[in-house]
């Protein structure tokens, strides 16, 4: 069982804790990514309740600084209470997110080694294009199509009155 301190010591805030779970990712990519979609979880909460505590009008009894840091330890230690319960669901589906996009990252590397090294070993490792023409290559330039003659109806005729042109 975890003691208090040890449960809160690896929080977003915490700079220390933000370098272990760095890693852990080195380590455990999968451990690493349910740790960090916890820990994008909790904040979100923790931001969603400052917003909602400042939409409320305050009193002047009780409104002081310290409060207003208090309220935000125990918005902090709340969040994170409400992560380690199921939460909203958030981290469950960023964690599937990211350890999809780990997968894909993972597959495209190794068909870009895999590729890599079949280029070097002379194997094709695809289809490649033919460096002969085919036998009926087309021309340059396309034929010009026959123009369509004009139909005249009458020629115009300048017509002069007083000097201008109509």
């Amino acid at each position: 069982m975890t003691t208090p301190s040890a449960a809160t010591a690896r929080t977003y805030l915490d700079f220390q804790g933000l370098a272990s779970l760095r890693g852990d990712a080195a380590r455990s990519p999968e451990k690493a990514a349910r740790a960090t979609a916890e820990q994008f979880e909790a904040y979100f909460i923790q931001q969603m309740m400052k917003a909602m505590r400042e939409s409320v009008e305050k009193s002047d009894l009780v409104d002081s600084g310290h409060m207003d840091m208090y309220q935000d330890l125990m918005d902090k230690e709340v969040s994170m209470q409400m992560v380690r319960r199921g939460g909203m669901g958030l981290a469950d589906m960023l964690e599937k997110q990211m350890l999809e996009q780990q997968r894909n990252l993972a597959n495209a590397q190794s068909a870009a080694q895999a590729a890599a090294a079949g280029l070097s070993t002379g194997a094709p490792a695809g289809k490649f294009m033919p460096l002969q023409p085919a036998a009926g290559a087309l021309p340059l330039k396309p034929p010009t199509p026959s123009a369509l003659p004009l139909e005249r109806t009458g020629a115009f005729e300048l017509q002069r009155r007083g000097g201008g042109v109509r």
